[in-house]
């Protein structure tokens, strides 16, 4: 029996007019280049690290782990971190939590969800604490309150000023009432900090939500924002569902707050160390050892 077909001459795809299967169109391996979620174009990895995870094209900005940014706000050679065997236990004996921390700390590489230390900045001398987004989406809990809180104590101690990036889900559930509780301590520590004198700065990345935008992340003298950030106590879709409302369009975004006088600036992530080093050195913190 014969096949439907057998008499066709089989395509040439080297004539003028055949169209070029897509096999045939150029392409990179996946490991190599990212797609940009917000324009869609194809970046790639090597290009989109030296420009600190910045999109060439739109300026979306990619989130960044606790080292690169420490790497990319902090003088060559000079951050010191403090505090960094501290990590958390399961003390509620939470279903699946004890998993849950160590698959964290094999993906951040990191013992918890903050990054605490000294450096220099410009040649100024402070405190630097950078949180953690690929630990539990740097969700706050009794070890990141308590890392933080001994950052502002020391600040306090020797008068220098604190810088702090933001990320986090909110407080970490798994830990009850113990992760809330660092929302009042940390604050605490921040007045005791501010209360002689001492420059807070707040830098919040996307997203920053929960107990963390409730306490610290908007208790600096200065809160600073980075473009497109998500930043709210919860989310857009629980509000519209509580108060039966359709939001302005990008609510939460850091736009939308700086329009409204909750962030003092929005500053791209290729100009925060300048910015950062100039605000220093404004409020005197160029010198210090």
């Amino acid at each position: 029996m014969l096949k439907r077909g057998i008499f066709k001459s089989p395509r040439n795809t080297l004539e003028g007019n055949a169209k070029l299967g897509k096999s045939l169109a150029p392409a990179s391996p996946d490991e190599m280049s990212i797609q940009c979620p917000s324009c869609k174009k194809a970046l790639l990895s090597g290009e989109l690290s030296e420009n600190l995870n910045v999109c060439r094209h739109c300026g979306y900005h990619f989130r960044m782990n606790a080292r690169q940014r420490i790497h990319m706000i902090a003088d060559p050679d000079t951050f010191c971190e403090s505090d960094k065997d501290l990590e958390s236990v399961n003390l509620l004996d939470f279903p699946e939590y004890d998993r849950k921390l160590n698959n964290a700390r094999l993906e951040s590489a990191e013992k918890d969800a903050v990054v605490c230390g000294t450096c220099e900045i410009g040649g100024c001398r402070c405190c630097l604490f950078v949180m953690e987004p690929y630990f539990m989406i740097g969700s706050m809990g009794i070890v990141v309150g308590e890392k933080i809180t001994r950052l502002f104590e020391y600040a306090t101690e020797h008068s220098l000023p604190v810088i702090g990036f933001t990320v986090s889900g909110g407080a970490r559930m798994q830990e009850g009432i113990l992760s809330l509780m660092q929302m009042a301590k940390t604050s605490g520590a921040v007045k005791r900090h501010s209360d002689t004198g001492n420059l807070y700065m707040a830098v919040l990345t996307d997203p920053t939500s929960g107990g963390v935008t409730a306490s610290f992340a908007t208790e600096g003298d200065i809160i600073i924002g980075e473009p497109g950030a998500f930043i709210g106590f919860t989310g857009p879709r629980v509000i519209e569902q509580t108060i039966r409302q359709k939001l302005p369009q990008g609510f939460q975004r850091a736009e939308f707050l700086l329009e409204k006088g909750f962030l003092d600036a929005i500053v791209d992530r290729r100009e925060q160390k300048s910015y950062l080093s100039r605000l220093l050195l404004l409020h005197g913190q160029g010198g210090q050892s």
